[in-house]
């Protein structure tokens, strides 16, 4: 679930980027995927 919401960010950053939306802000996309996707790497899936 968070890998989809990781390409979605990625591509919503990428979109804005080069549509050049929303200035500086829009670099707080990416900054979110990388969140993710460190959460995602560091927690991973948990044992039962």
């Amino acid at each position: 679930m968070l890998w989809l919401v990781l390409v979605v960010l990625v591509i919503l950053w990428l979109v804005g980027f080069v549509l050049n939306i929303a200035g500086g802000l829009i670099h707080i996309l990416i900054v979110a995927a990388v969140i993710i996707l460190l959460y995602n790497l560091f927690a991973g899936r948990r044992a039962v």
